[in-house]
């Protein structure tokens, strides 16, 4: 009777010393190697996402509700508190109910240390059994160090943590978000013992997949709560009647709150910070294990109003531009789009497709890999009614979603340079291209702000008159530009107009006038000075807007006016936390006074008119309704391409475009083509959702005027309709 022991106790020594093979050291036992996602938060604390390889944050034992505690230790292990990491009663009970007895109901004998053990240093593949039963032995030893090197509390946080409750739900924290929506800390009871009863065998108690199996199990915790006095017979007897009730929402890359930031963060900011920065060791960090914290600028309120704006207004337009489809020939490529250019443009897009790429690397020759795309195949498409089953050819599926027009927003913290929202297209999960950051559309009349800001940087006022007369400039290949006027203009030819009027109506002989005084070389400056890093050609035409500049350029440079003159970079990190939160590193803009403050002011006065009686004039009357001070500028491309809104409030400025993907692809007419009604209503949509939240602060008074007393007239009301000139206002009179 004492061999069997007695070989026991040696086996144990044997291990113990390593006899069998390594043991895990004291610094793997208190720093156990795992897996950490990293997390992206929002300014507002809350998560936008996670990058990761297992989706795992960590969190404290006080941050886990004492009912999931309770629950785990009642029916895993409750004798926990009282052994030492292995429960010899519970050995004694497996070796005469199980082996013995081969009563498999009568459990395992592994203790809550043991099953940790098992989790952070995982047996090897299949063994014989001596080799398991020496590898049992061996989670006995490392159970009973990690019990002298752990307290209670935190062996019970380190097991929760590490637990795997599928369904991309990798420890507590990840499964009451996923299962619940909720936090640890906020588990009711029924909840926490769910979770808890996935711990026997998850994929059998899966709630998303066996929901009548998973209920029964959480029963049996909960009994078990009941047996070693964690919950009352009458509370258990009105919680088994319970349903699951379930809010059940697998994270996904291609779901929730901002993806396309999230994706230009992975992709190309963090991808470029961990290039530049290693660890102390000099190795990389690794995005997916090692458990950063990426701090951001992102509030979630507003990118959800955002994207709540984007969709509301895409739904609609995207239906009109199908009507309007249903007129064209050649739908959705415009009617003076020639079947070459349709075929060079579809060609062009196969020869972008993973598809492609895919099919050139398994050796297929040019001839197969275009049999290929006109071959019909089974797919799943997106519609505005949510994704369909069908059956198309890979190239009738590219020019089917050819047809949806998209959408770049980005809305900005003037002051901070603080990113607040942050939307790139209509769907991400099938449209992953970036149209706010890394998109780049020409950008119409909103270009001619920086022309008029140069005019009132040289001394112009608001309330200069020019003439609407057609205006020729020389160019160096001996030719002249004359650009036309807008269809509609033909009114205001050969007569005085202000610059304000002249901007709020876009008139294009005015900006073509200034360009005439100061030359484009002078315009391209002043825009690199305000943050457009785009390349811009240094041509007269540039006026018109011409240059591809991205959204973010275009918000970043027009919140200058509203900061008082002064370029603030655009910030959407703000700092960068490992693990441990220790910071890594801290982020802040770079500042450059590009105006003055008067000069600035001037400039708001300006695009008042845009509002006030111009193109942005939709902003005052019914759905927005708005009264308050806002300032902002339309923009349209040639054959109503590319549509554009501008608007500067003194909290917030945010831009709009929207397009089709292929500038071949737009409506037919301006009246449904134009800025102010393509992007416009996706801005007035957003600050109503802002302004009604009241918790954002943010202001609906006017931009603060300067102290300093305003050398010219802003309001030029009286001079447009008196077609008088301001006394003083230009610089002929200086």
């Amino acid at each position: 009777m004492l061999v069997p022991a007695f070989s026991l106790l040696v086996l144990v020594g044997l291990v113990s010393v390593g006899a069998f093979g390594t043991l895990p050291s004291f610094e793997e036992l208190e720093n156990p190697r795992s897996n950490l996602a990293s997390v992206v938060y929002s300014s507002d604390g809350k998560t936008l996402g996670k990058f990761y390889a297992e989706n795992r944050v960590n969190v404290n034992y006080t941050e886990i509700s004492p009912y999931v505690t309770h629950a785990l230790v009642a029916t895993e292990d409750a004798r926990f508190y009282s052994h030492s990491g292995v429960d010899l009663r519970g050995l004694f009970r497996v070796l005469v109910r199980t082996v013995i007895g081969g009563d498999q109901s009568g459990g395992g004998g592994s203790t809550l240390s043991q099953q940790l053990a098992k989790m952070l240093f995982p047996r090897e593949g299949k063994k014989n059994k001596l080799k398991m039963a020496v590898r049992k032995v061996k989670e006995w030893v490392i159970a009973a160090r990690l019990e002298r090197q752990y307290t209670k509390d935190e062996i019970l946080t380190m097991y929760l943590n590490k637990f795997d409750f599928i369904n991309t739900a990798v420890g507590i924290k990840s499964a009451a978000k996923i299962y619940f929506d909720t936090t640890p800390d906020s588990l009711k009871i029924q909840q926490a013992a769910m979770l808890v009863g996935m711990a026997k065998n998850p994929a059998l108690f899966n709630p998303a997949r066996r929901p009548d199996t998973t209920l029964q199990r959480r029963n049996v915790v909960m009994n078990q709560m009941v047996k070693y006095g964690y919950l009352s017979q009458a509370a258990y007897d009105s919680l088994k009647k319970l349903p699951l009730d379930l809010i059940f929402q697998p994270e996904d890359h291609n779901e929730g709150l901002a993806t396309y930031f999230r994706e230009y963060l992975r992709d190309n900011f963090l991808a470029d910070w961990i290039r530049k920065n290693p660890k102390p060791d000099g190795t990389a960090y690794n995005l997916y294990k090692d458990g950063l914290k990426i701090y951001t600028t992102i509030n979630s309120h507003m990118q959800r109003y955002a994207e709540e704006a984007v969709s509301e207004h895409m739904t609609e337009l995207q239906k009109k531009f199908f009507r309007d489809c249903k007129q064209k020939r050649n739908a959705p490529f415009a009617y003076n789009v020639s079947k070459k250019e349709i075929e060079e443009i579809l060609n062009s897009s196969m020869r972008r497709s993973d598809r492609y790429h895919i099919l050139k690397l398994s050796g297929l020759s040019e001839t197969e890999i275009e049999k290929n795309f006109d071959t019909p195949t089974a797919m799943t498409i997106y519609t505005l009614n949510g994704e369909r089953d069908t059956v198309l050819s890979p190239r009738d599926s590219i020019r089917y979603y050819k047809g949806f027009l998209q959408t770049g927003f980005i809305s900005m913290d003037p002051h901070t340079g603080y990113v607040k929202a942050w939307v790139g297209g209509i769907n991400y999960k099938n449209f992953k291209y970036d149209h706010a950051k890394v998109g780049r559309r020409q950008v119409g009349s909103t270009f001619k702000a920086f022309v008029y800001a140069l005019a009132i940087q040289e001394g112009y006022s608001p309330c200069y008159q020019v003439p609407v007369v057609k205006v020729c400039i020389d160019l160096p290949t001996k030719k002249q530009w004359c650009p036309d006027n807008s269809a509609g203009d033909e009114k205001y030819e050969n007569k005085p107009i202000t610059l304000q009027r002249a901007l709020a109506l876009s008139i294009n002989y005015v900006s073509a006038y200034l360009m005439k005084q100061f030359g484009p070389q002078a315009v391209v400056d002043f825009s690199r000075r305000v943050g457009i890093t785009s390349p811009i050609d240094v041509v007269p035409s540039i006026c018109l807007g011409t240059p591809e500049v991205s959204v973010m350029e275009m918000v970043n440079a027009y919140a200058t006016f509203a900061n008082k003159g002064t370029w603030t970079q655009a910030v959407f990190v703000t700092r960068i936390e490992d693990k441990n939160g220790r910071v890594l590193a801290d982020f802040s803009p770079k500042t450059e006074e590009v105006m003055n403050e008067e000069k600035a002011y001037i400039m708001l006065g300006l695009l008042k008119g845009v509002v006030q009686y111009g193109t942005g004039y939709a902003l005052t009357i019914s759905p927005f309704n708005f009264k308050n001070a806002i300032v902002g500028k339309t923009g349209t491309t040639q054959n109503n391409s590319d549509g554009w809104f501008m608007g500067l409030t003194p909290d917030l400025v945010s831009g709009c475009w929207v397009g089709g993907e292929d500038r071949a692809v737009h409506f037919t007419s301006m009246a449904e083509g134009q800025g102010a009604t393509m992007a416009l209503p996706i801005w007035g949509l957003y600050m109503k959702k802002v302004y009604a939240d009241k918790s954002l602060h943010i202001s609906q008074g006017d931009f603060e005027r300067p102290a300093k007393k305003i050398s010219v007239e802003l309001d030029c009301k009286k001079f447009d309709e008196a077609g008088g000139t301001e006394s003083g206002s230009g610089p002929e009179a200086e």
